[in-house]
């Protein structure tokens, strides 16, 4: 995610010349990290059921996702007035968090629908086709469900759909391994792992704040070399 949001700083820059819109090399690698995002936020989940989460820290924790995608949507009306992010990564696993942890005790069956919802990205733009009055869809606000025939003018958008499934899958997988596999999940490790394990924990601790704050860093260290050359 930081080489990629890197590249695009050096391109928003003019110091590179590459197109994140609609290049297969760019979008593919902009799927690969959001699928990472969603099924690692899913996969938590499912360790925090297992660990009995009440409702009140799982809001706590909440709180904080939402008010981070509102600082994204001030900070990107700043810099991309004409694009800026309405409704991106943070917003839409502000909302998913909501439905998985009401459906986390769905079992198999968030398998099947994790398929059906990503399924749905596929057949939305052929019922738009088939029925016109369908196109309402596309309009901000209701395409936070994703269910359009046309990608809205924004810097980042991960709508409900398909992208619930990616977490769904993820809470499936974890509960999974937690019932099955828990040593996956750091359960029983040796010491080695147990370091591994830590460090990665400090990580997960700190990643909404390393999320809110890389970019920023990286203008500035971009725009402060353009300052020192000259």
């Amino acid at each position: 995610m930081t080489a990629y949001h890197f590249c695009f700083d050096l391109n928003y820059h003019g110091l590179i010349d590459q197109n994140f819109h609609h290049d297969p090399f760019w979008t593919w690698q902009r799927t690969a990290i959001v699928s990472l995002f969603l099924f690692t936020a899913g996969l938590s989940q499912a360790v925090a059921a297992q660990q009995g989460q009440t409702w009140s820290r799982f809001w706590k924790r909440w709180g904080r996702v939402a008010g981070a995608a509102g600082l994204v949507t001030v900070g990107s009306m700043l810099m991309f007035p004409d694009s800026f992010i309405y409704f991106g990564v943070l917003h839409g696993i502000a909302v998913m968090l909501i439905l998985v942890r009401l459906t986390a005790g769905w079992g198999v069956l968030l398998w099947p629908l994790g398929a059906l919802a990503i399924g749905a990205k596929f057949v939305a733009p052929l019922a738009i086709a088939a029925w016109p009055a369908l196109a309402v869809l596309n309009q901000p606000g209701l395409n936070a469900l994703g269910l359009i025939s046309q990608l809205p003018i924004t810097e980042d958008y991960v709508p409900v759909l398909p992208w619930l499934g990616v977490m769904w899958w993820g809470i499936a997988a974890g509960r999974w391994a937690l019932a099955n596999r828990p040593a996956w999940l750091g359960a029983g490790q040796t010491p080695a792992q147990g370091l591994v394990k830590r460090a990665l924990v400090v990580l997960g601790r700190w990643s909404l704040s390393y999320y809110l704050l890389h970019q920023p860093v990286m203008l500035g260290l971009i725009a402060a070399a353009f300052w020192a050359l000259g």
